[in-house]
């Protein structure tokens, strides 16, 4: 299979590591890939130093797939009329269902949503369900964390809560550190504070559990089909003194039920979020629109 990989990006967020987490594990299947991405971009950068093949131009015809993993790149998919055509839909805002948008939306064989709250919303703008998929996305493994630090994701995206978090931690009377590097810092983590207005998924939250640390994150989209309340860590409205509350339940706990959450928060990743399972079910709806 000849798979050709779009994505628009400017920044390593976490749908451009999904890109590269899924052409690594497609490479060890012996699926022939190349990217075309942004060129000055820091995915098609890293893609290249591992050896993927970047390309300037998507051209139809020459791919056995095509998979848009952004909205604009998808908007260039069907502009190029590239076809089969799979679009992994990772963003948690409702559909536009203006005529263009229902044009747009028509045009790809099948749609990748990441979570059921993302596939909600592509049910609400129409699109059938005959022509969707839910794939979870996939954290890669990580060493199992022992420490102490509370940690939330650095980012300076306005519908992430890093205000409401930074006072919810004040309020608790909690150092809260901000970390743009948690593939280094959550094995020294106790737990991750993940605070959001809406989401997809909630990659940080997947690599979270990878390593065992429980989640505390906003009950909003796809977050809810991460964190098992009270079992792997909790979910909160977005209101700094509920914040507060559950930083200062979920760090009094004891050794044993510490313990406890983080090896069910690393199970919740065994059985729900493994890379593994992530390139399973994207190589099973490859099949399905190739079979087409």
């Amino acid at each position: 299979m000849r798979v050709l990989h779009l994505d628009t990006g400017r920044e390593m967020r976490g749908g451009q590591w999904q890109v590269l987490f899924l052409m690594r594990a497609l490479r060890e299947r012996g699926v022939v890939q190349a990217l075309r991405a942004a060129a000055a971009g820091p995915l098609a950068k890293q893609a290249a130093v591992e050896g993927f093949a970047v390309v300037s131009a998507a051209r139809r015809g020459e791919w056995d797939v095509y998979h848009a993993h952004d909205a604009r790149s998808h908007t260039r998919a069907v502009v190029g009329r590239l076809t089969p055509l799979v679009v992994s839909r990772r963003v948690a805002f409702a559909v536009k269902t203006g005529w263009l948008s229902r044009v747009k939306y028509a045009r790809a064989d099948l749609y990748l949503a990441v979570s059921e709250y993302v596939k909600a919303r592509l049910v609400a703008a129409g699109v059938g369900e005959e022509r969707m998929r839910v794939v979870y996305d996939g954290a890669p493994e990580m060493p199992l964390a022992t420490g102490e630090r509370v940690l939330a994701p650095e980012t300076a995206d306005p519908k992430k809560g890093s205000a409401l978090a930074r006072e919810a931690a004040r309020l608790a009377g909690v150092k809260l550190e901000f970390s743009s590097d948690l593939v280094k810092d959550l094995p020294e983590a106790r737990l991750l504070v993940y605070i959001s207005h809406e989401e997809g998924l909630g990659s940080a939250a997947l690599l979270a559990q990878a390593a065992g640390v429980p989640v505390l994150a906003s009950r909003v989209g796809g977050l809810q089909e991460v964190v098992e309340h009270g079992v792997t860590g909790a979910l909160v409205a977005n209101d700094a003194e509920a914040i507060a509350e559950a930083m200062r339940s979920l760090l009094g706990r004891d050794a044993g039920a510490l313990a406890e959450m983080r090896l069910a928060a690393h199970g919740r990743w065994e059985e729900r979020f493994t890379v593994a399972r992530m390139v399973e079910g994207t190589l099973a709806a490859y099949t399905s629109v190739v079979g087409q």
